[in-house]
């Protein structure tokens, strides 16, 4: 692990934009774009602002189904207070495995307008964590920067993680450059095939290589305070799928010789069967990865020159 910012040193990107007015001129231009919604790949062109709804089912206001100080997250992340994560209900994705299917797609959530949104965040600074984390946030980057500007002038200081499935359009990512500190994408498959049939949406590799690349460029490798803290840069997390090896071997691929070699990656095992995953529906992936799947996913990041160490610093925290 490299030490590249010192804590003492460190302000949040999206807090000279606040100073510059520009955050607020960000807001404004998303949320007008919310009339002919273009905010992730998907393109439905409904008006959100009178509450119409398409393939996300959030119209005006975003919808969260959690927050909380999250200490299941990658060590560098969670520090000893946490990472203060807010889920967005609902998803711009369909994906037939997701383990938050009451979330993502049942809707079991709670609509907030930017006010209450900002005091989430101010209530999970207020009770130390090291970030706030917006998980599934690509179809709600309006009602984010939206609430952001109400935040940051309430005194929002803490770095932002954009936690996201990359389904994002470039439309968002520019609105985003500059205001997010840590790019989070879950890079799932390459296939167009395997893409329609697991997530429901063919584009979906296309999207991801296309604001991976943005994100990058916007932040650049992952970086670390002294503390071991993630500060800023591109954290790439891609779950290990049973049987899909070869998928596993074409992003890390991409990962490494078009994004960089050293760019961070969690190689995750946490796949097991869920939503509408059964012995009947989608039996090829009705188990969990094996063991030797995952070692040889690992082995790949390894001789392809990723880097994939982001525990704690030797002696822990402090």
């Amino acid at each position: 692990m490299t030490y590249l910012i010192k804590a003492a040193n460190f302000e949040p990107a999206y807090l000279a934009l606040h100073r510059q007015g520009e955050l607020l001129e960000r807001a404004k231009t998303a949320l007008a774009g919310l009339t002919d919604c273009h905010v992730c790949p998907r393109d439905c062109g409904v008006d959100r602002l009178v509450d119409k709804t398409a393939a996300c089912k959030t119209g005006r206001y975003a919808q969260v189904a959690s927050y909380f100080p999250h200490f299941g997250e990658e060590d560098c992340l969670r520090g000893w207070n946490g990472s203060g994560t807010i889920f967005f209900g609902m998803c711009n994705l369909r994906c037939v495995f997701c383990q938050n299917f009451d979330i993502s797609q049942a809707g079991k959530s709670q609509e907030v307008n930017a006010i209450e949104l900002a005091g989430l965040m101010l209530e999970l600074q207020d009770r130390g964590c090291h970030n706030i984390n917006f998980v599934t946030p690509e179809h709600v980057v309006p009602q984010l920067l939206e609430a952001l500007v109400v935040a940051a002038e309430a005194g929002l200081r803490l770095p932002l993680v954009y936690n996201t499935s990359a389904y994002d359009s470039m439309e968002s990512l520019r609105l985003l450059d500059g205001v997010v500190d840590i790019y989070m994408p879950d890079f799932k498959f390459w296939d167009a095939a395997l893409s329609l049939r697991y997530l429901k949406a063919r584009d979906y590799a296309e999207a991801a290589r296309r604001v991976i690349k943005e994100m990058h460029r916007q932040v650049g490798p992952l970086k670390f305070d002294e503390r071991g803290l993630a500060k800023r840069g591109l954290l790439v997390r891609h779950l290990v799928m049973p049987g899909c090896l070869d998928e596993t071997r074409r992003i890390l691929t991409f990962l490494a010789e078009e994004i960089g070699p050293e760019t961070y990656v969690n190689v995750m095992a946490q796949y097991y069967p869920a939503g509408k995953v059964n012995a009947e529906k989608y039996a090829e992936i009705n188990r969990s990865v094996t063991t030797p799947e995952y070692e040889a996913a690992v082995q790949m990041a390894h001789n392809l020159g990723l880097r994939l160490d982001m525990r704690r610093p030797r002696g822990g925290w402090g």
